[in-house]
Order: structure tokens, then C-alpha cells, then sequence
């Protein structure tokens, strides 16, 4: 059987075959191409390369990850990559959203109650580098929103905050 033929009848193969040829591929490219969610193709990775974290610890992540300074706000959707710097507010609950505003770029209402699910990812990218990710997924699989650690000029991922991300795998480990 080829893996043009597992595809057909399996889409949650065809996204193992799809990793398996490219184990750096874009998670999200991965999904829509094999016909499955975002959350299902990610959990396909090496257990190594994701954490699970129980989506009822929203807010304790979320007031970790204000405390990490300027970070890779990114949401990826069929329409747009949009990547914003900055740092994130610490929120409070109100009218059914988490409320963030402050000082930083990044602002807003995120509907909490919709993530089913958060992700510590750690893989490397196409290029070869490291990447560490903090993924929030809404009900259906997809993603919400990734918190990124950054990058210095040399594209090295910044010290203080890839120790902030690994004492975060640590605690939820």
C-alpha cells in the first residue's frame, strides 16, 4: 500500500506519512493537507517535542508567560500569519473574555472558555533551529494563538527566555 493509498483511507496516516517525510514541516500545512485538525497533527509529534498542559491552567500560563518580556505573539490562520512583538498584559476575567491591555502592542479580549487544550512545542524548524512555542487550541483542534521565545540578531533563541520556557516544561512535565 502507498502512502497515496493510506491517505485515502486514513487521513490521521496520511499526516503520520506527511511528518514522517518532513519531520520539520509547518504542523498547520501538515493538518490541511491530510484533512485533520491542527491539534491531531501536532499530537503526532514525538512526545519529546510536545507538553500538554491542561487548558484550566489558562491564566496561570498566560500570567507566566507576561513575565517573559518581549515575546512572538503569532496567530496562524488559512488567511494570515500575523506575528506581533511585544510583551504580553496580564488580564483579568470579565464578560465572558479575558481582558489584556497595558502597555505593549498586544492587547484585547481572548474567550479563555474556548481552549481545550495547551501545548509546550519544542522542534526544530526547516532551517535547522530550535523552536519553543507555548500553543493554546480552541475546541475543534485549531490554534487560538502560539507565544514564541525570541530571537537575538544571530537568530539564536534568547537565554532568559528559552530558561523561562524549559522551567515551564519542568513544572508541567
Amino acid at each position: 500500500m502507498t502512502n497515496a493509498d493510506i491517505a485515502t483511507r486514513d487521513p490521521i496516516e496520511h499526516a503520520r506519512a506527511l511528518l514522517a517525510a518532513k519531520p520539520d514541516g509547518l504542523i498547520e500545512a501538515v493538518a490541511r493537507e491530510a484533512g485533520v485538525s491542527t491539534r491531531v497533527a501536532l499530537e503526532l509529534l514525538p512526545a519529546g517535542q510536545r507538553l500538554p498542559v491542561e487548558p484550566e491552567r489558562f491564566e496561570e500560563v498566560w500570567k507566566e508567560l507576561s513575565t517573559w518580556g518581549t515575546v512572538l505573539f503569532l496567530m496562524h490562520t488559512p488567511d494570515i500569519v500575523l506575528e506581533c512583538e511585544g510583551s504580553l498584559p496580564v488580564g483579568s476575567f470579565g464578560h465572558g473574555y479575558y481582558n489584556i491591555h497595558g502597555d505593549s502592542p498586544i492587547g484585547g479580549h481572548i474567550k479563555a472558555e474556548n481552549c481545550r487544550a495547551i501545548y509546550l512545542v519544542d522542534r526544530a524548524t526547516a532551517q535547522g533551529r530550535r523552536a519553543c512555542s507555548v500553543q493554546f487550541f480552541n475546541g475543534v483542534g485549531e490554534v487560538m494563538f502560539k507565544v514564541f521565545v525570541r530571537r537575538d540578531a544571530q537568530r539564536a533563541l534568547l537565554p532568559e527566555q528559552l530558561a523561562r520556557f524549559e522551567a515551564l516544561k519542568a513544572r508541567f512535565a
